[in-house]
């Protein structure tokens, strides 16, 4: 195999950060929440997992009041390379061994009814979102042998989940195969989806406020924009839970992963779904697990959308790779792979949280009765969030689920209990940061547009310059659980390393589980 590390001759990197989801489509508009009311059930997040969920209840006849902090998937949805699949990131196999064979085969059988669900609803509610039904096809990362894809084969075929091996891979010049073809699989525009939802919804009487911030949680009452909002039941919908403190964040750990969208002439590569058996954290020449789709843009153009090079939130510089690097390998990845591939259009990143034994957390949060969570995508947030919205749904219309103690989050696994330490210490490290000396002594020091963390021991700041070149100096402790945030140069953002909140650069909340923003310090750190 080439080094296929940072290569000096790379093309465009003018790609705007904005994901090509967003920019691509309109939105439909809503307005913030402005007076108290009275629902059946609140739904916090307007993402696939809370619209879903949504859905469900509204065509079932429950009164429902969604809200969002931003605009409709304006979240992780909208980062997400879309891929529909009910082959799962986390394998088969492995999850046989985590869990056993029939609990696998349950949870294979759960992919394919997310999958039907949203084939359903594109069909019932007309949303024109480019569904279409395709092959995908599983091929070995540089790092790992055929056993690999040989213990996938038996797993997934012994689940339910149809596979073969192939020996060539239609549409990689590089890849040479062998590999597996999962046929049936499916892409979508998430963001058309998405908004067929709300409309859906909205249409049934229902309501969705968005620019709405929710800052106390509670069974039956939940506050936001200082209104507040009474319900027989809650869903937390939002990727990694804001109503729980600490619970569900020690069975799960935030990534960042990484996603170019460049050009390449239609009919020069058949649509398809491909992804390798990388691993989030592997080392081999910077390159871990990437995955690879098409989209249609326009009409000479498909775009090539390529994602991987993920790690752990906030932790990016701890390996010495610059994120421009990240998006730079990926670029190298698919220039080697699909040699059509033109200019990079779009480029951005989004947050896959990752539970320790492998299967999402979907249903009652521990120790409640009326709050419900949906999160532990794992990488599969299209089968797995509009799995959550259906499972909890069906949980709250007392309708019995074959699934619920399969995704259940009191649930614990004691064959995850070597990776639940060993993220569990990672987290700790995280800690040390507050005696850690800071990259930058003082803000002065900072370039407009930049941002780090300054200061000594416990006074560590977030500062940001301002392009005017104002400093804006912050309180550098995560107010979810005291973690120093980190900087990100790519996102413009603060984040924290622990749990995966993350603030802008003027400090506001942008993801939890943190919920308020960071605290303002002034006068400015020196």
């Amino acid at each position: 195999m080439i080094n296929e590390s940072l290569e000096q001759n790379t093309t465009s990197t003018s790609g705007t950060h904005l994901s090509f989801w967003i920019d691509s489509v309109e939105r439909q508009s809503f307005t913030p929440l402005a007076n108290d009311l009275d629902t059946d059930v609140l739904i916090i997040g307007a993402g696939i997992s809370g619209l879903t969920a949504a859905y469900c209840l509204a065509t079932a006849g429950r009164k429902v009041v969604v809200i969002d902090d931003g605009e409709i998937a304006s979240g992780e949805t909208g980062r997400t390379t879309a891929h529909i699949a009910k082959e799962l990131d986390d394998f088969y196999f492995e999850i046989a061994k985590m869990h056993g064979e029939e609990n696998a085969k349950l949870a294979a059988e759960s992919q394919v009814d997310a999958m039907q669900f949203i084939a359903d609803v594109v069909a019932k509610e007309s949303i024109g979102c480019e569904h279409e039904i395709l092959d995908g096809y599983l091929f070995l990362h540089p790092t790992d042998e055929i056993k690999t894809l040989e213990e996938e084969y038996n797993a997934s075929n012994k689940a339910g989940i149809e596979s073969s091996f192939v020996d060539a891979i239609p549409g990689l010049a590089y890849e040479k195969g062998p590999a597996l073809r999962f046929p049936g699989q499916a892409q979508f525009h998430p963001l058309k989806y998405v908004t067929g939802l709300a409309k859906a919804i909205t249409a049934l009487g229902n309501t969705i406020y968005t620019k709405t911030h929710a800052t106390e949680i509670k069974e039956h009452e939940v506050v936001a924009n200082g209104f507040r909002i009474t319900a027989k039941e809650v869903v937390v919908a939002t990727n990694t839970p804001v109503n729980d403190r600490v619970t569900i964040h020690t069975k799960q750990h935030p990534y960042r992963t990484y996603v170019i969208a460049a050009t390449i002439p239609k009919g020069t590569v058949q649509h398809a779904l491909w992804w390798d058996t990388g691993d989030r954290e592997s080392k081999w020449v910077n390159q871990p697990y990437t995955y690879a789709r098409l989209q249609a843009y326009d009409e000479t153009n498909d775009l090539l959308i390529v994602g991987g090079q993920d790690h752990k939130t906030g932790q990016h510089d701890e390996e010495d790779l610059s994120q421009e690097e990240r998006y730079r390998n990926l670029e190298n990845w698919a220039k080697l792979r699909f040699t059509a591939m033109q200019e990079v259009k779009y480029r951005w990143s989004g947050q896959v949280m990752e539970p320790v034994d492998l299967l999402p957390f979907l249903g009652l949060n521990p120790g409640d009765k009326h709050i419900y969570i949906i999160t532990g995508d794992s990488g599969n947030g299209m089968t797995n969030g509009t799995l959550g919205g259906m499972l909890v749904s069906d949980l709250i219309l007392g309708i019995d689920t074959p699934y619920e103690k399969l995704y259940s989050p009191s649930r614990i696994s004691l064959k995850a209990t070597g990776d639940f330490l060993k993220e569990g210490a990672n987290m700790a490290a995280q800690y040390t940061d507050l005696i850690k000396p800071a990259k930058i002594k003082s803000a002065e020091e900072l370039q407009p547009g930049q941002g780090a963390v300054v200061g000594k021991g416990l006074n560590k700041v977030a500062a940001y310059k301002t392009e005017a070149g104002i400093v804006q100096t912050f309180s550098a402790v995560c107010p979810h659980l005291g973690c120093i945030v980190h900087w990100n140069d790519d996102e413009n953002s603060f984040d924290c390393p622990c749990h995966g909140s993350r603030f802008d650069c003027n400090g506001v909340v942008m993801n939890g589980p943190a919920l308020s923003n960071l605290k303002p310090i002034s006068p400015p750190a020196k």
